[in-house]
């Protein structure tokens, strides 16, 4: 079996799978020394790792850089995070598409807002065109790609969330998503709903109030990713560190 479709057999399985979020290569090879199935590009730990904000401020020829190395080393399926596509024109994100699909990538994740200084939702008509084009690209030259669709209603935390969400997933299917990621759903009722509207494999991220992941499984949830979150606790840790060897004034704290 390809790695192509152990990813998507990935998202028909009775409990949903656990997504590692890379930062650099080296962090692919621990998450798949440790098990995981799959791994993805948390955008924000990506940017903050080069030192850029998150929200396309990381040059795309770096992440593809990054995208071509992971392929090289790692031997689990790997999927990245596009963002809102690195172009504002439907052919800037088609040849986007096209380099990352030849580095060996998996799958993609294109988001229905704008980054910017302030984060912008898309029109539904105006994403929906965005995602046939990109669905019907990929169809027509027989990639091998799994494009997954992340709706922001409530990482934006809208007050009408879960309405917007449910207007914007029924677009998505019809319009050739083969996923749904809702990043910042924490609520069981939000998400069985949200489940309970598409046939796509939905995606949630880890947030504090996030239930556990037999609980996700039995809402129906098929893929759990990790965000930025792992990166923000490995730095925070190198940080206490870093503060130790200053503050001991010699390395023991690197041995315990």
């Amino acid at each position: 079996m390809s790695s192509f479709e152990t990813f998507k057999q990935l998202h028909k399985g009775s409990a949903p799978f656990l997504l590692g979020n890379i930062w650099d290569v080296n962090s692919a090879k621990v998450f798949e020394a440790n098990g995981y199935k799959a791994i993805g590009v948390s955008s924000q730990a990506l940017a903050n790792s080069f030192g850029y904000e998150d929200g396309e401020n990381l040059p795309f020829d770096l992440l593809l850089r990054v995208a071509r190395r992971v392929c090289e080393i790692v031997s689990i399926p790997f999927t990245v995070d596009l963002e809102g596509g690195y172009s504002r024109t439907i052919d800037g994100i088609l040849e986007n598409i096209n380099k990352l699909h030849d580095a060996g990538v998996v799958g993609i994740n294109l988001e229905d807002t704008i980054p910017g200084a302030k984060r912008q939702f898309q029109s539904v008509n105006e994403f929906e065109k965005i995602l046939s084009e990109a669905a019907g690209h990929i169809s027509r030259n027989n990639m091998n790609l799994f494009l997954n669709i992340r709706t922001d209603g409530f990482l934006l935390g809208m007050p009408t969330a879960l309405n917007e969400t449910l207007t914007r997933i029924k677009a998505y299917e019809s319009a050739g998503a083969n996923g749904i990621f809702v990043p910042c759903i924490t609520n069981s009722s939000d998400i069985k709903e949200v489940v309970s509207a598409t046939s796509l494999p939905v995606n949630v991220m880890c947030m504090p109030d996030l239930p556990g992941f037999e609980e996700l499984g039995a809402l129906g949830v098929k893929r759990i990713s990790m965000g930025p979150f792992l990166f923000n606790k490995v730095y925070d840790n190198a940080a206490k560190l870093a503060k130790a060897v200053i503050d001991d004034r010699n390395f023991s704290s690197l041995f315990k």
